[in-house]
């Protein structure tokens, strides 16, 4: 009787019973049934052909990709992630647009194309007040007046996407830097 552990902690386990002998369901189970996951492995390839050829290279056999070759041929103009919600995350886009005589700017609603504000030197009150429609005066009257009328509209921030090979300097930093000035964020 003193060899008899009433203590749980120091009771010894009990013996374990071969997967035959044991009554419960889950040890019916093996263990491991379900294969590792597949890991980036370094192999080199069969052996090329011919007796002068020795030299072995490494291929690397990736486990998995995005997308198959095939789904991509299926679907190549699938959009990405960022192209999908980026409408979401950032839902109002300012252009602005330098013509010869005019500058135009407007801020919409990608999600649903719904123009928010609009300013343009081409105005009636702005083309018969402003001495010249496309000089640095003339951006920061635009810029003033697109971050009023966006806040009218409850808009306090917006994004602009540079064009390929486009710079913000000049007339449109004039602008961008005159709408952050009245208190817009860019995202």
């Amino acid at each position: 009787m003193a060899s008899l552990s009433l203590h749980p902690a120091t009771a010894a386990p009990p013996p374990r019973h071969s997967l035959a002998s044991s009554l419960s369901w889950s040890a019916s189970i093996a263990v491991s049934r379900i294969p590792p996951p597949p890991r980036l492995a370094l192999h080199s390839p069969a052996p090329p052909h011919g007796p002068g050829s020795r030299q072995q290279s490494l291929v690397v056999c990736a486990a998995y990709t995005r997308r198959s070759r095939g789904e991509a041929a299926e679907r190549p103009n699938r959009k990405s992630w960022k192209q999908r919600t980026d409408m979401y995350m950032r839902p109002f886009q300012l252009n602005v647009f330098f013509s010869k005589r005019f500058v135009h700017a407007k801020v919409m609603h990608r999600g649903t194309s719904k123009v928010i504000a609009v300013a343009t030197t081409n105005a009636k009150d702005l083309r018969l007040t402003l001495p010249s429609l496309i000089d640095e005066n003339a951006c920061r009257t635009i810029g003033r007046l697109i971050a009023e009328r966006a806040m009218d509209a409850d808009v306090f921030a917006m994004a602009y996407e540079p064009k390929k090979n486009e710079r913000i300097e000049g007339k449109l930093g004039i602008v961008i830097d005159t709408i952050k000035e009245h208190g817009i964020i860019f995202v």
